[in-house]
């Protein structure tokens, strides 16, 4: 007998809500929820594909533990015992920074991966973390902690009512969005302009986003911060900048000017091969509109400028008063964020405080650079031991970093590897022990992250739409007894949670902890809603089903919009939140400066010091002679990384590793469309099908990203029938954004030859 469920979709940033068919046990069927208050029924292909992707039958269903070289299914008991049997000798004997933890994208995109990985980075004690923002979104985390004091202070584009939009190297009509999490943003673009808005595009490819553009501006890739450094150049040569209400909450407007002085449209024209007369007209079309907004997204971040041009971005939107104004860029409240403190100074943002082992890259929002993990792995030094033991939790960066070849000898060295990954892919295949989580469907789902980068303020919570099916483990309770096999860390034993720590304790004894920790926080905080409140008191008042829904309603009962216990009788609660299933509406985003600012100066420092010690690197850029061809990345609506590839419906059709290549670049080159076509970098070489288009620019060729599932010892049976290629084997890991770390993997120099 089939029933419907409500789903908030984890599987890209637009969040959207599903109403899913279920019979028995199995998502037959997923349709828009057309009563979800954010999203209103919209849904992608892979929404509605949420059934097949939630099924497929290659996911694993029980731990696979090493034994003589080969990985076998084992019982939970027994992987867990392996765990500690394998980290905690390392940590004894080389230390805690011997033992990585590598966190991949997906994990934000699941409640356990927001809630658990903080608590295990906290318990190991090293800082030998690397991440998936490393090879995307780092550069808008420095320059938002440079500006503003707070790497996770993003302000966002107020889709629904600005009245021109600048976009930079973004497709959200393919990526669904990107740091900032808007559901239908193409629907949106377009409601922009039947409203009589503008829409630029700035990208190499003429992208579907681009098409729908007003303007399509084909910039030279990777020279997006010399243009943006144009248009400011002009805002504030030709006076046209106007703060507005931002004056009193800025400085360095004197110095700025200073520093974007060599940066004339006519000085960038050659390097961005944009004219300059067309640089003064964006810029004042910009200064013009009664609100604009400028957002820049991966094509921007992930070139050997990214920082800056995540930084300009934001100037633009300051030089022109439509930073956290209506129409303009604004901060996102989330349900769960901390109760806002007053506005003034504070503690500011740090960068390289400790560097990576061997190339010594600074550390940045407390990780280092993916990049650099193969090194940190395979290379000896003087300067501390080698990493280990590797902890990955949904992540594949043999894929998603550069030089797959190399970290996948690296990893195979290793004396220990734990995955927490629902597949054997191109990483997990080297673990002595994966853990998989149970597909989505039987999990509950809040998006922690999301929501602090959402076009409008709402709260959402669904709890699993299909119960868990037997010999399967919570993906919460498997992080949560990660964490206690793992580390030797344990609490008074006047303690709830006494045990925590040795091996085979209650995993309740993890949220337990938290619980016990935060409330005890925020009972002291003189801000705090329960300032001075029995915090036993407060935790025995918590509801929710398990540990993870009373974290839940902890955070948004002293959440700015929480009833601080009982303090603001009308706030939020997970009681509250669950007899509205369909989400509740916080209502649109709100001008909140000065509060989000946490700089020491308590305003937003224009030109940070990190910031103007690169901008010389800048100008060295405009008189670097162009390589004759380059290579960009890609995004399919169809597809997210690498995560998709093994299910039938969502490959296929335009979804295919295939380069992308100018017609007047293929003649030259004596390459035929559908042709194999040899493409070369500095890490290597990979072989593709040439797809000749006019919808990139001459002398740039594009790869997409996510490919190349042909390594042996996977369990990806439909990816493996059409693999692909790595294009990320182009690179060799030395190109990096050096205040970010950010790895550049657009606008790379490559060779193309006809494989034929």
């Amino acid at each position: 007998m089939s029933r419907t469920a409500l789903r908030i979709c984890p599987l890209c940033e637009a969040t959207c809500g599903l109403t899913l068919t279920v019979d028995g046990t199995r998502v037959t069927g997923a349709r828009g929820d057309r009563d979800d208050v954010f999203s209103k029924g919209f849904i992608c292909p892979k929404g509605a594909s949420f059934g097949a992707v939630d099924g497929d039958p290659d996911r694993l269903r029980t731990p696979l533990v090493r034994r003589d070289g080969e990985l076998r299914e084992a019982t939970w008991e027994e992987a867990f015992d392996a765990v500690a049997a394998g980290i905690r000798p390392v940590v004894e004997r080389y230390g805690p920074h011997s033992v990585g933890v590598v966190l991949g994208n997906p994990n934000v995109h699941t409640m356990a991966g927001a809630l658990y990985p903080p608590v295990l980075l906290a318990a190991l004690g090293t800082r030998s973390l690397f991440t998936a923002s490393t090879l995307d979104q780092m550069p808008k985390h420095v320059s938002s902690g440079l500006l503003y004091g707070d790497a996770n202070a993003i302000p966002v584009p107020d889709l629904d009512r600005t009245d021109h939009l600048l976009l930079i190297g973004a497709n959200p009509l393919e990526s669904n969005g990107s740091l900032c999490t808007a559901p239908d943003f193409p629907g949106k673009l377009k409601a922009l302009r039947a409203r009589g808005g503008t829409l630029t595009v700035v990208d190499p490819r003429r992208t579907r986003t681009a098409r729908l553009a007003d303007r399509h501006i084909a910039v030279r890739p990777g020279s997006d911060a010399l243009l943006l450094a144009a248009m400011a150049h002009v805002l504030l040569e030709e006076g046209l900048a106007d703060l507005k209400d931002l004056a009193p909450h800025v400085e360095g407007l004197p110095e700025l000017r200073e520093a974007v002085r060599d940066f004339a449209p006519e000085a960038v024209a050659r390097a961005c091969d944009v004219d300059a007369a067309l640089i003064r007209t964006l810029a004042r079309e910009l200064a013009a509109a009664p609100t604009a907004a400028v957002y820049g997204r991966i094509g921007s971040c992930t070139v050997p400028h990214g920082t800056l041009a995540s930084w300009l971005v934001d100037v633009l939107n300051i030089l022109t008063g439509n930073l956290d104004r209506p129409g303009g860029a604004l901060f996102p409240q989330a349900a769960t964020d901390r109760t806002p403190r007053p506005a003034g100074p504070g503690r500011g943002f740090a960068l390289g405080r400790w560097r990576s082992r061997v190339a010594g890259h600074p550390e940045a929002k407390g990780e280092l650079p993916i990049s650099a993990l193969a090194e940190e792995i395979d290379t000896a030094t003087d300067e501390g031991e080698p990493i280990r033991a590797l902890v990955c939790v949904a992540a594949n960066p043999v894929l998603s970093a550069p030089d797959g070849d190399r970290l996948d000898k690296a990893l195979g060295s290793l004396d220990f590897m734990v995955s927490v990954d629902p597949y054997l892919n191109e990483t997990s295949r080297h673990a002595h022990v994966v853990l998989p989580p149970p597909p989505p469907a039987q999990s509950p789902h809040h998006d922690f992250a999301f929501n602090t980068l959402a076009v409008r303020n709402q709260v959402r919570y669904t709890r699993p739409a299909v119960p868990l099916e037997p010999g399967r483990m919570a993906e919460t309770e498997i992080l949560a007894r990660l964490i206690l096999a793992a580390t030797d860390w344990g609490l008074p034993c006047s303690s709830e949670a006494e045990s925590l720590g040795k091996h085979g304790a209650d995993p309740a004894a993890v949220d337990a902890m938290v619980i016990e920790q935060s409330l005890g926080k925020a009972a002291a905080d003189p801000h705090s809603p329960v300032h001075g409140r029995d915090p036993r008191d407060l935790a025995a008042r918590l509801t929710g089903a398990d540990g993870p829904e009373r974290r839940l309603d902890m955070m948004l009962r002293l959440g700015p919009y929480g009833d601080g216990f009982g303090a603001r009788p009308d706030g939020l609660s997970l009681e509250k939140l669950l007899a509205h299933p369909h989400g509740i509406d916080l209502g649109p985003l709100r001008p909140r400066l000065p509060q989000p600012l946490r700089t020491r100066s308590g305003r937003i420092e224009l030109l940070p010091a990190p910031i103007a010690g690169d901008l010389p690197r800048l100008r060295e850029a405009l008189h670097a002679s162009p390589a004759a061809l380059v290579l960009v990345g890609r995004r399919h609506l169809r597809s997210n990384n690498s995560w998709m590839h093994n299910v039938p419906a969502l490959t296929g059709g335009s979804n295919r590793c295939t380069v992308h290549i100018h017609p007047d670049d293929a003649g030259r080159l004596g390459i035929a469309d559908g042709a194999p076509v040899r493409v070369k970098g500095a890490g290597g070489e990979v072989t593709a099908p040439a797809e000749v288009t006019d919808g990139i620019r001459p002398g740039v060729v594009s790869l997409p990203h996510g490919w190349g599932h042909d390594r042996p010892g996977t369990r990806l049976a439909h990816a493996a029938t059409d693999p692909g290629v790595n294009v990320n084997q182009l690179l060799d890991g030395s190109l990096l954004d050096p205040l970010s770390g950010n790895a550049v993997l657009n606008g790379v120099p490559v060779e193309l030859t006809p494989a034929g």
